[in-house]
């Protein structure tokens, strides 16, 4: 059992296990040059205990460090790009909603704790911006108001939408106890699902979605979304409305229609069904399936759980094979996707390397590739533990030839490690989204297979 010891005031968090009481990495009981002790590496633990200690410090990123009045997940820990300590972001507010579920059900708080959070969200939520039932990417966690990502993006994002929804609705099938809270969870959530305008971003009826709306530059962003990107949950979600909903042409004259949407070819000896030469950054197989399980998962273009598998395994194998020869890649040290960097941020992939590992990127890929990402997690954690682990879990990056080591925590990289941890070990928020009959309906519409789809 994993006992959590803390002390906000100074910042020391000590992750104890019984069987391994406070045997610490002596480096990592060193003090910072702020005075401030880390947080302690603990000593020989097991891999179903490592994983405990990951998924719950991670958790405090949400839980801690969550906007006190919105109850929603910061966009990030630190307030560069002139972001502000109010920007709460949506996206990454559904990973957190999801993250919350995982957290009650581990018992690391207590349901009450859990519920109270949950209606602090969807209370906030009900009287924020929302733009034709859309949310914006980023919003104001005090007073839900809109705050602008961009000059001209300034209203709907429906992609940020979807992953808030995907964790919406998993918590809507999660609080299912009949009383006034879990109601008013369960209430409010279905009546945001239910004012979602997806048909709206076809943009008068056009055969595809369009990411961006604005009530005061229009559709002046003119980003229609076609795949294959992490986009994915959008088109399901849009397809799986009620009141809403877009036609299967949709997805099928306007997701699957791009330059890089098909591949067919083989890297490393895996073959991408879907996508961009090697992939592309890893969070493409990792957002759109927080929910949606990939396994078993089908359509007329891919098998899902092949896709998603084989590019983490391309993945995988171009940093072992290391052809820049960046210091530090390898068997152990490996996982390229989007992140801060040395330069700022960037979405890494073996297309486009600049020396980063993402620890989110092998760690989100437990439920494809649990052996390497295991030997990926015992590497950031014991070997590079005094650099990279801290409050709220792994810090966002780390360049080894550039001896670059951020502090930064993101919202959108610390959710995905905890619940595709999760998913691999019981598979909770797979089964909770997948059991949403309108998702079911929304798949059955676009011709995909799954065990998970109820048979009529």
């Amino acid at each position: 059992m994993i006992n959590d010891i803390l002390n906000e005031k100074t910042n020391i968090i000590l992750l104890v296990n019984d069987a391994c009481t406070e045997r610490f990495c002596p480096k990592a009981n060193k003090k910072t040059e702020d005075g401030i002790k880390p947080v302690g590496i603990i000593k020989n633990l097991t891999d179903s205990a490592l994983l405990d200690v990951v998924q719950r410090q991670t958790f405090r990123y949400f839980w801690d460090f969550g906007h006190p009045v919105s109850g929603l997940a910061r966009e990030r820990s630190n307030t560069s790009f002139d972001y502000g300590n109010e920007v709460v972001t949506t996206g990454g507010s559904g990973f957190g909603i999801m993250s919350l579920i995982v957290a009650d059900s581990r018992k690391w708080i207590t349901h009450e704790q859990a519920v109270d959070r949950m209606v602090k969200i969807v209370n906030f939520l009900y009287k924020a911006d929302a733009f034709h039932g859309a949310f914006p990417h980023w919003l104001n966690g005090e007073t839900g108001k809109v705050i602008r990502f961009g000059r001209k993006d300034d209203g709907a994002d429906i992609v940020e939408s979807a992953y808030l929804f995907q964790g919406l609705l998993c918590a809507r099938q999660y609080f299912t106890a009949d009383d006034p809270k879990e109601r008013r969870i369960r209430d409010v959530i279905n009546w945001m699902w239910g004012e979602m305008e997806w048909s709206w971003f076809t943009r008068d009826g056009r055969d595809y979605l369009y990411w961006h709306w604005s009530p005061n530059n229009g559709w002046a962003m003119n980003f229609p979304i076609h795949g294959f990107n992490e986009c994915l949950i959008t088109y399901v979600l849009a397809a799986s409305a009620e009141r809403y909903p877009v036609s299967a042409n949709v997805y099928h004259n306007g997701w699957a229609q791009s330059d890089f949407f098909k591949n067919g070819r083989t890297f490393y000896g895996f073959k991408l069904p879907l996508g961009f030469d090697y992939g592309g950054p890893l969070f493409f197989s990792q957002y759109s399936f927080l929910g949606l399980n990939p396994k078993g998962l089908k359509d007329e273009y891919a098998d899902y759980w092949e896709q998603n598998k084989n590019h983490t395994l391309i993945n995988h194998a171009y940093c072992v094979d290391n052809p820049k020869k960046f210091k530090g890649y390898g068997e152990n040290c490996w996982g390229l996707t989007a992140s801060d960097n040395f330069e700022g941020y960037n979405a890494h992939s073996p297309t486009n390397d600049l020396g980063v590992i993402t620890p989110t990127a092998a760690l989100s890929a437990f439920p494809y590739t649990p052996e390497y990402s295991m030997k990926a997690l015992r590497h950031f954690y014991y070997d590079l533990g005094d650099k990279i682990w801290g409050e709220y879990g792994f810090t966002d990056a780390f360049s080894e030839s550039h001896n670059w080591y951020a502090n930064s925590y993101l919202a959108i990289d610390q959710g995905p490690i905890i619940v595709m941890i999760e998913n691999y070990r019981t598979g909770l928020l797979w089964k909770l989204f997948m059991s949403c009959p309108e998702v079911q309906g929304g798949l059955k519409k676009l011709g995909f297979e799954s065990p998970a789809i109820v048979k009529n």
